[in-house]
């Protein structure tokens, strides 16, 4: 039976704030290069004070993800929360602009925190140092999540970065129960090294007992697994998981599954922003996995939307990515 939608994307929902600079303004103002920064709201304040004019896009990782199926023309949705305030506004309009499905229940406007932010400082070298306020995306909770839209789905996708809420973990637990007793698969992206620190018990728990394909890249799988072997770590993923789909910068990609190695090249090009690379990489995966190509087509399919990405400022396809597929074969 045909459902509603190939994937469902639940994690943050955030509006990017993004600033070139140089990478003394990194040093000056205690903000550590190339990792993702939660601060609190007065920290948000004070350092968007400190920036100049910036470009405001929505963001947040898996809402990328979502974002990047729904222009390939995916059938999709996402979840995650936002406040009943301009921000919150700009959020849900691009994110349905884009063809997804956004009916999250908004947080009302008397909350205290505010619709999340993500102040993005992107380096001459394209590397980007993301501070990130999570306001109200980190209130999501088991009440937001529409079993009836789980169930519906052929693929949810969640987003590692969500672990970091006093409810996530629930909510995650609720969408896994509906999805997989409907008959769908469960994707996962670990996020970021720290995220994994933070949440390893947890993550184990669930790629072990739940997840059907695990998306990372070297440093995730490496804290994942507390080794520094990279190969031994692909191996343990592999064992752990149906298909890993593991990235490593300019490397590639390396995709895992049932015994069986596929390595998708880098796309070389030249780096002006790194923001959403792991973001897009997914997206494009999961659009050729629900569409019926094979995991090497899928891994080819990642590194391209990746590459798209990383060529210019912001999370978010601006060529279109059935295109490029063409162009190198793929479709």
């Amino acid at each position: 039976m045909t459902k509603t939608y190939q994937v469902v994307g639940i994690g943050n929902a955030m509006v990017d704030v993004l600033w070139e600079c140089p990478d003394a303004f990194l040093t000056e103002n205690g903000v550590q290069k190339g990792i993702m920064q939660l601060t609190d709201r007065d920290r948000g304040v004070e350092l968007y004070g400190r920036i100049g004019p910036a470009r405001e896009i929505s963001g947040g990782s898996a809402a990328n993800t979502i974002a990047a199926v729904a222009h390939l023309g995916g059938r999709t949705a996402y979840v995650g929360k936002v406040k009943d305030d301009q921000l919150g506004a700009i959020f849900a309009h691009d994110l349905r602009a884009q063809g997804a499905d956004y009916d999250t229940p908004l947080a009302d406007g008397d909350h205290a925190a505010e619709t999340g932010r993500c102040i993005v400082l992107v380096t001459p070298d394209g590397e980007r140092s993301m501070n990130t306020y999570l306001g109200v995306t980190e209130f999501l909770s088991p009440s937001d999540i529409d079993e009836g839209q789980m169930a519906d789905a052929d693929w949810i996708y969640l987003e590692g970065y969500r672990f970091d809420g006093p409810d996530s973990h629930e909510a995650f637990a609720k969408a896994i129960a509906a999805c997989k007793g409907a008959g769908g698969r469960v994707s996962l992206t670990l996020s970021d090294p720290f995220c994994v620190d933070r949440h390893r018990a947890a993550f184990r728990a669930m790629i072990r007992d739940h997840v059907d394909l695990l998306f990372c890249n070297r440093a995730e799988i490496l804290s994942m697994y507390e080794t520094d072997d990279f190969e031994a770590a692909l191996a343990q993923g592999a064992q752990d998981v149906g298909v890993l789909a593991c990235t490593d910068s300019e490397h590639g990609a390396h995709i895992l599954s049932d015994g069986q190695r596929w390595h998708a090249p880098a796309v070389p090009v030249r780096v002006v922003d790194a923001t959403g690379a792991g973001d897009l990489f997914a997206g494009a995966f999961l659009w050729g996995l629900s569409n019926g190509f094979d995991l090497e087509a899928c891994g080819r399919m990642g590194c391209l939307g990746a590459s798209e990405v990383i060529s210019h400022i912001g999370a978010r396809p601006e060529s279109d990515l059935r295109d490029l597929f063409a162009q190198h074969n793929l479709l």
